[in-house]
């Protein structure tokens, strides 16, 4: 039986530890004995891990002080592999492995083109430079969509093809299950104005500013209303802004919620709105849930996803009027749901699943 660890810092709700929790539960359908290391065993999406885990907390908080604990665990438990997600974290984990001199492959994820990265924190600064050292010491690097895959070529000075492009796992039964349970809210009710649905952590990454200035756009044509699914530390700024513009009592910002897909499946339409991202998991999961889809064109995955506008609008990052016209053109044509929900199965767990394992099988 294989045994295979996992990497991350924590289990906050973001796109990461949910395509960690995806790629654990379909492994476990393969008969592989895994392991999940957290450099803190907290966040909301803990109670998701799945029973037949075993989870190791390392109990550092930072994951910078992780790199003796993440040591010690490679020397004790000599998994195959360590799939390590996030560019800090993959650093820390590439350090580990040398100082435990362990045959355990290492499997490094990149979720983000961090060239597109908007971040001035000191981490962001740091990272960049420490990824150009480390990164080829890996054995394999892997990111989430070809875009990110070429960005981290050119960004660290790999060859053509050294980084391996495995879509994340995103639709599968659960998926579909989850989106048709039942909703209790009265926006959702028959015959009320149309609603639209982002979910993310309220961060600048995200750009819910441009967001809620597009909606308030559209909202002086149109009755509608706008749901924002997520925490952070905007918070209080984007109530402010949605006070500032007379739209707040159609704007609902009701923090993280265990199932956004019920949500999704009953919406008007879906709206991503970032200034980056690697592959967006929550634009594949809408459209898996049939709902139709606006995103900025932005560095990188919708492009790819949409397949250029195929399936969805693609407007221009921080563009308010044309978000708020693509937002208007979707409520007035909504793309086929047979059409999304197809789209949607090329990003399937058992493919994700099967690519991971066909690498530690060469």
């Amino acid at each position: 039986m294989k045994h295979i660890a996992f990497f991350i810092p924590c289990m906050e709700g973001g796109g990461a530890e949910r395509v960690v929790i995806n790629l654990l539960e379909e492994m476990l359908l393969q008969d592989v004995d895994l392991d999940l290391i957290l450099a803190a065993a907290e966040g909301p999406l803990l109670s998701q891990i799945p029973k037949q885990v075993r989870v190791i907390d390392l109990a550092v908080g930072r994951v910078i002080n992780a790199i003796l604990p993440l040591c010690r665990y490679l020397k004790q438990y000599k998994p195959q592999a360590l799939i390590s997600h996030m560019s800090h974290t993959n650093v820390i984990s590439v350090l580990a492995k040398e100082l435990a001199r362990t045959k355990t492959e290492l499997i490094l994820v990149e979720h983000n083109t961090f060239s597109a990265s908007k971040s001035e924190s000191m981490r962001a600064k740091l990272v960049p430079p420490l990824m150009k050292l480390v990164y080829p010491r890996a054995n394999h690097v892997v990111g989430v969509s070809q875009a990110v895959s070429q960005d981290l070529e050119t960004q660290l000075g790999l060859k053509k093809g050294q980084v391996k492009t495995i879509y994340n796992p995103v639709v599968n039964n659960n998926l579909i299950t989850k989106a048709k349970a039942p909703l209790e809210h009265f926006w959702f009710i028959e015959n009320a104005p149309p609603v639209f649905v982002a979910v993310g952590r309220l961060t600048a990454q995200k750009d819910f500013a441009t967001l809620i200035k597009a909606f308030a756009v559209l909202r002086r044509k149109k009755l509608a209303r706008l749901m924002i699914l997520g925490e952070g530390e905007l918070r209080a700024e984007l109530e402010g802004l949605t006070v500032n513009l007379g739209i707040a009592n159609d704007v609902s910002m009701p923090g993280f919620v265990e199932n956004p897909y019920t949500y999704m499946s009953k919406a008007n339409a879906f709206v991503l709105s970032s200034l980056w991202e690697g592959l967006p998991t929550v634009l594949i999961e809408a459209m898996a849930c049939g709902c139709p889809v606006i995103s900025t064109n932005c560095p990188s995955g919708p492009r790819e996803i949409l397949e250029a506008g195929k399936y969805g609008e693609l407007v221009p990052m921080g563009n308010v009027q044309a978000l708020s016209e693509a937002m208007l053109k979707v409520l007035d044509s909504p793309v086929d749901k047979n059409l999304l929900t197809q789209r949607a199965m090329y990003f399937s767990f058992d493919k994700a699943v099967y690519n991971y394992l066909n690498i530690l099988a060469k």
